[in-house]
């Protein structure tokens, strides 16, 4: 009898000081951000004695087949870091749980912003805590654009179309430089569909009169004509605006930074507006970040996983994050917060930047296809078509006619040549 209460005893013992442990997973943020997460650990661990953390970071190019493998051996990570795309193609594929009623600790009410939970909702369920993201700026150079006349924000992507060729016309220097190497977020961002019911139906007239004056821009010499069409035209768009050789950078605050640290002549006449809102009201540039429960974790786990995914995503850490890595937070106490909202009278462009974007990130989206193989050799098609088109190579209707045949062929299981 003795024997049988002291065993009890011992293994109430050990049930009372029992260790959950949390796996988290992050990509590619070694060894930038150890002392961060050095910190945010062991004040976690601190406050809640009977969780052990650890922290592993893969490079993003392989955080995804170790995540499936770890997923399918019945091993997976509490808590992994994934972008939407990600996300959605996962959760598609059931291997994600819906955190709907866990975004907020029981009675609160969760504080991330609209823009960032609509990212993550997927067939009316959410798949993750947001983590950050970003929106883009327009970064203005006010003597050229004084040249122009201009001293007025763009209220539409006709308006910035419309001030680039003016640029053009009272300078002599390019005023815009989209990225039309990533068209579909281009159409997507002005609220035209790539596809719909699973065809491609970029070859509207809405597309074409979108294209079309596109094409009016570049020949009246409004774009800068450098890497234009390039998959990645940042480099090439950041030097010429280094270089006082272009009106308009769009780009998101962090660009405004090395503008001040390269060029100071130039960055003293930077002004700031914001990107204006396409039609459907949403802002360029958002591209977020969060951290997912996969399948395979233990039901029983599940609310403290929740509760240490609240903590790295809380308002505080969001904060502390966003500003050693110069991204936005998607929190919308973090985004009030003074370092973004607050603007000195003698504030520079870079300050300015940050409050033009916090402004903005409840209507940042990540824009992008989805459920679609081979995804990068179709959008290749796409963008010759629009490079054919704009600059007057090619009939615009009939270059986009055939590279929507070409998708479509595609999507129907069609071998392309």
């Amino acid at each position: 009898m003795f024997l049988s209460v002291l065993l009890l005893s011992f293994g109430l013992h050990d049930n009372a000081f029992a260790v959950q442990k949390i796996e988290f997973w992050t990509m590619s943020l070694k060894p930038k951000f150890i002392p961060y997460f050095q910190e945010l650990v062991k004040n976690y661990e601190t406050q809640h004695p009977g969780i052990k953390l650890e922290w592993v970071d893969f490079p993003w190019d392989i955080l995804q087949l170790k995540l499936i493998t770890a997923i399918a051996a019945g091993t997976p990570p509490a808590l992994v870091n994934l972008s939407v795309p990600w996300a959605e193609e996962m959760a598609r594929d059931g291997l994600l749980e819906p955190v709907d009623a866990l975004l907020a600790a029981p009675g609160a009410t969760n504080d991330y912003t609209d823009a960032a939970l609509a990212d993550l909702r997927f067939n009316g369920k959410v798949y993750g805590f947001p983590h950050y993201s970003n929106v883009n700026v327009i970064a203005y150079n006010r003597k050229i654009l004084a040249a122009a006349g201009i001293f007025q924000a763009p209220r539409s992507m006709d308006e910035l179309l419309t001030q680039a060729v003016m640029i053009s016309l009272k300078t002599g220097k390019p005023g815009y430089a989209p990225a039309l190497g990533k068209i579909d977020g281009f159409f997507m961002q002005q609220g035209l569909d790539l596809m719909r019911d699973g065809k491609a139906v970029f070859n509207s007239p809405a597309h074409v009169t979108l294209v079309k004056k596109l094409a009016a821009t570049y020949k009246a010499g409004g774009f800068l004509k450098d890497k234009l069409f390039a998959e990645d035209n940042f480099p090439a768009v950041v030097d010429a605006y280094l270089g006082g050789r272009l009106g308009v950078m769009v780009s998101a605050p962090t660009a405004i930074k090395r503008i001040q640290t390269d060029a100071p002549e130039i960055y003293a006449q930077t002004g700031i507006f914001p990107v204006p809102p396409g039609p459907t009201g949403i802002n360029d540039g958002g591209w977020m970040f969060h951290f997912a429960i996969p399948k395979g974790v233990k039901k029983k786990d599940i609310p403290e996983v929740a509760a240490f995914a609240r903590y790295l995503t809380s308002d505080t850490n969001q904060l502390a994050f966003a500003s050693m890595a110069g991204v936005m937070p998607t929190t919308k106490q973090a985004l009030a917060n003074s370092y973004f909202k607050k603007i000195l009278p003698n504030a520079g462009a870079s300050e300015q930047a940050l409050a033009v974007a916090a402004n903005s990130m409840n209507s940042a989206r990540s824009l992008y296809v989805s459920g679609i193989d081979d995804y990068d050799e179709l959008r290749r098609f796409l963008v010759k078509a629009v490079e054919a088109g704009v600059t007057g190579r090619r009939d615009i209707q009939e270059a986009l006619d055939e590279a929507v045949a070409i998708w479509n062929r595609k999507l129907q299981g069609v071998k392309l040549p």
